[in-house]
């Protein structure tokens, strides 16, 4: 989900196995339909427009973008900012890979389980090394 709770797929019409290309046809088709210098007539029509607008170019922007599609998929998107550095973009998107490869429930190791321990990690504010990631 979006900041503003709303599912990025849904605002451009698509499912979530949606490929590149429908990603970026259902982007231009929506962009033209909203495009807020299409609608100046009416400033009610205007308003939603821009409004819409925004939702689709903030969805593109993530759905388009490989890595940041795997964190969103894996529900981990919000724990980014634009500060973020190329690093823990990095990390994040193995651990969701990771994540997203766990297929035996029966271990009890779910892709749930694993968010639900990352989330939990990242809410106690605990001192986390990740030294052990780095290559030597």
């Amino acid at each position: 989900m979006s900041n503003g709770g709303t599912c990025y797929y849904s605002v451009l019409g698509l499912r979530k196995q949606a490929s590149a290309t429908e990603i970026r046809d259902a982007y231009r088709k929506l962009a033209l339909k909203w495009h807020p210098d299409r609608c100046t007539k009416d400033p009610v029509v205007a308003g939603e427009a821009k409004r819409r607008f925004q939702q689709i170019q903030e969805a593109y922007s993530v759905l388009s973008d490989k890595e940041k599609k795997t964190i969103y998929d894996a529900g981990m998107l919000s724990l980014l900012d634009d500060d973020d550095d190329e690093g823990f973009c990095d990390f994040m998107q193995e651990m969701a890979l990771m994540m997203a490869s766990v297929n035996s429930p029966q271990e009890g190791y779910s892709l749930e389980y694993l968010q639900g321990l990352l989330m939990d990690m990242i809410s106690d504010n605990q001192s986390i090394d990740f030294g052990f990631l780095k290559s030597n």
